[in-house]
């Protein structure tokens, strides 16, 4: 497994998925994230390890039982994230839209935050939540 990334970020939120190329298009087209790792797959082509960027965030992801994990999703899990993913974006307005448009489930429209920045609330197949922001 090789990072794709040419200025890796210190902190790269890594998650687990039911379905690597489900996933892979799901941020494609409702987040608008690149593609960075295409055609790594493991020794039985199988896409395990996949590496996604948008502006200067990145994210890696795994599909449940890769390498000998036992991670679930949270979906499968059946129980709420804990965490929030939380990405600056140009236009909160459209990365809602084009989210809702791919799937996604608004947990909140977009509205003005009191600390001064634009936000929405989506969930993901796969139960993360992500909170878009744009500055104000």
């Amino acid at each position: 497994m090789t990072t794709h990334c040419t200025q890796c970020p210190t902190h790269i939120p890594y998650l687990t998925v039911s379905d690597t190329m489900a996933s892979v298009s799901f941020y494609q087209k409702a987040f608008g994230f690149k593609w960075l790792n295409e055609n790594e797959t493991n020794a039985d082509d199988v896409l395990d390890h996949v590496e996604m960027a948008y502006k200067d965030m990145l994210i890696m992801f795994a599909r449940e039982g890769a390498f000998g994990s036992t991670k679930k999703t949270f979906t499968h899990l059946g129980v709420e994230s804990p965490l929030t993913l939380y990405f600056y974006c140009d236009d909160v307005d459209h990365m809602y839209e084009q989210a809702i448009a791919a799937g996604s489930i608004s947990l909140m429209t977009p509205n003005d935050a009191h600390w001064g920045d634009r936000v929405c609330l989506l969930k993901d197949h796969d139960g993360y939540e992500w909170m878009f922001a744009t500055r104000l």
